[in-house]
This record gives structure tokens, sequence and C-alpha cells, in this order.
């Protein structure tokens, strides 16, 4: 009885040891392709482009099942340096997904703020900070513009806030001051 317990044991080890061995040895890495359509992308998460978020579409797109064209805070800018890294033919810009609007953030008003959290519900990237029957705040660096926290305020009280244009050459976010 000991015997066949401890030969079972063993073989139980043997057997781990090899699936540990080869999850690690033929592991299979994602698409580096989706990384670089990713970075282009502006990481809104707005769902505009008919994708609950960035990465999704940056899939899309890599596999051949969206266009370049359909990420309307990415503008032009954003559908012509994806024809690029891609190397296909630039395409105008959607207007079915949206408008390009500058680049913005919305903050609350915090004399008519309710307390009702749908905006921390509604908001893909966890920006605002409140609970329930407390007044809600934007964090500012956290906001990516997507303005779904808008149409589900009851109260009207959140607002967009534009910000200055590019300053220089500078490409990075740390150009908006």
């Amino acid at each position: 009885m000991f015997t066949s317990v401890f030969i079972f044991s063993i073989l139980a080890l043997v057997l781990g040891l090899l699936l540990g061995y080869a999850a690690i040895k033929f592991k299979v890495k994602g698409n580096p392709l989706v990384d670089q359509i990713d970075a282009i992308l502006p990481q809104t998460q707005c769902g505009q482009c008919d994708y609950a978020g960035c990465r999704p579409y940056a899939e899309a797109i890599a596999k051949g099942d969206a266009q370049i064209n359909q990420c309307p805070p990415g503008g032009q800018d954003g559908a012509d340096a994806l024809a690029e890294l891609l190397g296909v033919e630039t395409l105008k810009l959607n207007e079915e997904h949206g408008e390009t609007k500058n680049k913005h953030i919305v903050y609350v008003d915090e004399n008519l703020c309710i307390g009702c959290t749908l905006c921390i519900q509604a908001c893909p990237v966890d920006a605002f900070v409140g609970a329930s029957k407390v007044m809600t705040t934007v964090i500012e660096d956290e906001c990516t513009g997507c303005d779904l926290c808008i149409p589900v305020c009851p109260v009207d009280c959140i607002y967009v806030k534009e910000l200055p244009a590019k300053i220089g050459n500078f490409a990075d976010e740390a150009a908006y001051a």
C-alpha cells in the first residue's frame, strides 16, 4: 500500500515538473503588433470606435477586423500614424464614430453634485473619487476626456475643461499643462 502511494506521488511530481517546464518553454507571447498599435492610440477608453477600449480596438486592427480610422480622440494624426505603422493607405477619419475634439478633461461642480456615483460607474479609467451621497470629484491626471460621464449625470454638474494646445515639439502628455 505504502509503495503504490509513493510511486504515484513520485509520478505526479515528475509530471508536474514536466508540465511546469513545458509551460515556460512553450509560452505563447502576445502579438507585438497589437502593442505597437495600442501605443499609438490615445488611451481614452471611450468606446467611440465600437470597441470596449483601446486595447480591444488595437487587437481588432491587428486581426484586420477594424479600420484604422475609427478613433475620434486620436484624430487624423492617429489614423495617419496607424497607416504608417501598418504600411497601408491612410484613410480619412470616419465621422460615424464621432468628431475629433480638442484635448480636454472634465471637472465636477461640487456645489451641484448630489453624490449619485453614476459618473464613477461610467468612468472607464477610475478618474472619479467619491461615494454614495457624498460629493464626487475628478482626479485630473487620470481623466482621459472620454466624456462618458457627462450624459449619465442627472444634475448636469460635470463640465468640460479644455487643455491648452501642445507646446513646441513635445509629443507626450507632459506637453499639456
